[in-house]
């Protein structure tokens, strides 16, 4: 049975509140963000609040829920999780007000609990956003939105048919950097787009998934069938349950749990629905710690052309050995020019195709050097009858005439994650449309499942990114 709600220490509860308002005053916030939180405060009143569950208590589960609780408006009443170290954390965090759970349908449950954060395995993502929809809560699903492709379309459908805020977390799709760069491929900044590059590199254990255990784990501190879920039965082990990405069963390997977050970007900015090719290789190449996913992976993936953008490769990485130091990047390569960005800051180099002048057709690195001196003597003289009649005799096509900014970085401090979560909340609270929904998270999370596949299975996936359905 869901207990009563604590009631706990108001010394507690206040200490908690008035630390999520000081930590907005010190967050640099985006124009448009800055707009969105002061209409939020507005309307901060007793019946204005958005309570909050949170449901997996791990690394981002912290990190969302104090995220979370930075917006104007936002309280935590309960979280659930497994581990029993967790919950008793959760009280040490955030005080002893908000109320603990293993279950987390004694959360949905909950009438007063009007939006829930899924911060749990990826095997749960799916069946706990469904439920959650079902219940009537608002719900913000960490990325990948599910574990397996097939797992899609009854997400999608959930968020349809009750109507439901359903967000999925993936930051990227809210960055001002993100946003800046879309705008400057829409002014013609550079040119056609015709490939994009973008990495996500680690060098460290930690990076790489070998999280600290607790010392007292075990079936009695932790809900292992629980857990496991729809995951094949065995014995307890906390190295499975404390490092689950390390595991098919549990996780979507490299790919599922980065790729959706450099996908996600990438959509954003060029407009793109999705691939329709999809092709992986890499390995297990230094973590062998008894994981049964790789550690290093790179992608092909091949879109084709639509009304908002022109047909363009895109080329992924993950290495979870970069000896040069961890990494995330983009290039968006066009005909006129490239943006690379880190995230902090984003750059365009405008330098264009070039065409060769008269004298490096003559001399330069080109065939007319091989040919006889009667051929050269004769192109020698076109050249120089088009220079009279001040054509040129190899002109470019016209370059968009883009006069914008060719730098831009966001305000020190900027974290897009609470971006994301300004939208969120305003589409709870507003009834404004969700930023990035089903539709959006599954068009991220499928080309990255399918990156899993194309590898384990040695071949490359056909994908349809307007049906978004497997194609071969």
């Amino acid at each position: 049975m869901m207990r009563r709600r604590e009631t706990g220490t108001r010394r507690g509860f206040l200490k908690s509140a008035a630390a999520a308002s000081a930590a907005v005053t010190t967050l640099a916030l985006s124009p448009e963000t800055e707009a969105a939180v002061a209409a939020l405060a507005a309307d901060d009143g007793p019946n204005d609040k958005v309570r909050i569950a949170t449901v997996g208590m791990g690394i981002i589960g912290f990190e969302d829920t104090s995220c979370a609780l930075k917006v104007p408006g936002v309280e935590l009443v309960a979280a659930a999780d497994l581990y029993a170290g967790r919950r008793q954390r959760v009280k040490e965090v955030y005080g002893d007000h908000v109320d603990v759970c293993v279950d987390y349908r004694e959360v949905l449950d909950r009438k007063d609990v009007d939006a829930v954060l899924l911060c749990v395995p990826d095997h749960w993502h799916a069946a706990m956003s469904i439920a959650a929809m079902k219940a009537g809560k608002a719900v913000y699903c960490e990325k990948p939105m599910v574990q397996s492709v097939d797992e899609g379309p009854a997400v999608i459908a959930a968020q349809k048919e009750t109507g439901a805020v359903f967000q999925v977390g993936s930051q990227y799709a809210s960055s001002i950097v993100m946003d800046k760069l879309r705008d400057m491929i829409a002014a013609g900044a550079i040119g056609k787009v015709n490939v994009v590059e973008a990495r996500y590199n680690r060098n460290s254990s930690l990076g790489a998934w070998q999280y600290t255990l607790p010392l007292d784990a075990s079936p009695e501190t932790v809900d292992w069938d629980r857990f496991l879920g729809k995951a094949p039965k065995r014995p307890f082990d906390a190295t499975r349950f404390f490092r689950w990405r390390n595991y098919r069963d549990y996780g979507t390997a490299v790919a599922g749990d980065l790729f959706v977050h450099l996908l996600t970007g990438i959509h954003h900015a060029v407009g793109a629905l999705g691939p329709e090719k999809v092709a992986a290789m890499g390995g297990l190449r230094y973590w062998d710690d008894g994981r049964d996913v790789y550690d290093v992976i790179l992608s092909l993936l091949d879109y084709p052309k639509t009304d908002a953008h022109p047909a363009f490769t895109v080329a992924l990485q993950c290495d979870f050995e970069d000896g040069g130091g961890d990494a995330t990047a983009f290039r968006f390569v066009g005909d006129e020019g490239v943006i690379s960005t880190d995230l902090s800051s984003l750059k365009l180099d405008r330098v264009g195709i070039q065409w060769p002048t008269p004298e490096q057709e003559l001399k330069g690195y080109n065939s007319v050097k091989t040919f006889s001196q009667a051929q050269q003597d004769a192109i020698a003289a076109k050249l120089a009858i088009a220079a009279k009649l001040a054509r040129e005799p190899n002109k470019p096509p016209a370059r968009t005439a883009y006069d914008g900014p060719e730098t831009f970085a966001p305000p020190p401090g900027y974290d897009p994650r609470f971006d994301h979560f300004v939208r969120f909340f305003t589409s709870v609270r507003k009834g404004e449309p969700v930023y990035e929904d089903a539709v959006f998270g599954f068009r991220a999370a499928a080309p990255a499942l399918l990156c899993n596949q194309s590898l384990y299975e040695s071949r490359m996936i056909g994908w349809d990114p307007k049906t978004m359905k497997v194609t071969g």
